[in-house]
């Protein structure tokens, strides 16, 4: 389950919240701006403690949407979706595919301005029953003529984001030899850790499933028990599972020169951006670090190139994270405040006094 977070402030354009008439889930929709274009963001199932934890949830994943697709360039607003399970509530299949017809009629609810998508939880198979409900759904299979899972671009825009987080704290880019520590192994993570590994990566892996100690072994990983990673030392800490585990106690017990990962939100509080770089770690923001796949999924969308010249797209995540990375050093800030006035400008330039990100 996520760690039990504050609300955020509320800068939202719209939010959805109901019981689901066919599942009786928790299914809620959050659009958080609509200024760049139709928003884009995946739908979440996850487990929840309480009602309020999942719509925090929605509403910080939405915002941090919004920071992603402008902060990556694309003509795309930010919104999210969450259907929220009890902590020991199981779905059968009957029951899933309730759950996504539930959402794919809160999503045609609002007319195209939220286009939703898979994410931790679903599927691009939930994506397909989604589409039965609404037009406005986008990485449906591969057999159908979707454009398949983001994991694998993804991963590529995190694994270029982490070497050019290498060229700022060890003053080169190749991964080999590198002391990394990869906390998650799910569709992200998994390919990170097998890339890194392959490519001669001192790697450190956990997960909070045990049946993921497996993969460790097949790649050569070390493993640790989850809630012990944060103290292994390591040129780069690599959260790849759920937000929020970067808490004050996390880090000032973090034995890694820098943080670089996948995870949505892995911040508990914003603080935490200048309570890292006190300590003189670097920390590169999620919101730029995971934009890979939200790019190929909108411009494939989209049909804006081909499949080659979305990938390269995709790959420019790294060339991003250094313009973010230099402009920090260049004004005397941490990156994330960089990143964050990346979007900004984005947002101004494509929407005037329209933009709705807030310090």
């Amino acid at each position: 389950m996520t760690h039990t977070l504050p609300l955020p402030e509320f800068t939202h354009e719209r939010v959805e919240v109901t019981t689901g008439p066919r599942s009786g889930l928790f299914v809620a929709v959050a659009l958080h701006s609509s200024a760049l274009g139709s928003a884009l963001g995946g739908a979440r199932l996850w487990r929840y403690a309480q009602w309020s934890d999942a719509l925090g949830d929605v509403l910080r994943l939405s915002s941090a949407m919004t920071l992603k697709n402008a902060a990556a360039g694309l003509d795309a607003g930010g919104g999210k979706a969450v259907i929220a399970l009890a902590g020991d509530e199981d779905l059968d299949a009957s029951r899933r595919r309730d759950a996504f017809l539930d959402l794919g009629d809160v999503v045609e609810s609002l007319g195209g301005r939220y286009r939703t998508a898979e994410d931790v939880g679903s599927t691009t198979e939930d994506m397909l029953v989604v589409s039965e409900r609404t037009a406005h759904v986008v990485g449906l299979p591969d057999s159908v003529g979707g454009s398949g899972e983001p994991a694998g671009p993804t991963s590529i825009g995190v694994y270029e984001s982490l070497r050019a987080t290498l060229e700022r704290t060890v003053g080169a880019a190749d991964v080999a030899g590198r002391r990394i520590v990869v906390s998650g192994l799910g569709q992200v993570g998994s390919r990170l850790a097998v890339r890194l590994a392959t490519e001669g990566a001192s790697l450190t892996v956990t997960d909070v499933n045990p049946a993921k100690h497996d993969l460790a072994a097949q790649i050569g990983a070390e493993w640790v028990e989850p809630g012990s990673e944060h103290r292994v030392e390591a040129d780069v800490f690599v959260p790849a599972g759920i937000g929020g585990v970067l808490t004050d106690p996390v880090i000032d017990a973090l034995a890694a020169r820098a943080v670089c990962g996948p995870a949505n939100n892995p911040l508990a509080d914003r603080s935490g951006a200048e309570r890292l770089a006190a300590r003189g770690i670097l920390y590169a923001p999620d919101f730029v670090v995971n934009a890979g796949g939200v790019i190929y999924l909108d411009l494939e969308a989209k049909g804006r190139g081909t499949r080659e010249e979305i990938m390269e797209r995709v790959a420019g995540v790294g060339d991003t994270m250094r313009r973010v990375f230099t402009a920090a050093d260049e004004r005397g800030v941490t990156p994330l405040v960089a990143a964050e006035d990346l979007a900004r400008q984005r947002l101004r330039a494509g929407a005037g006094d329209r933009a709705l990100i807030r310090s």
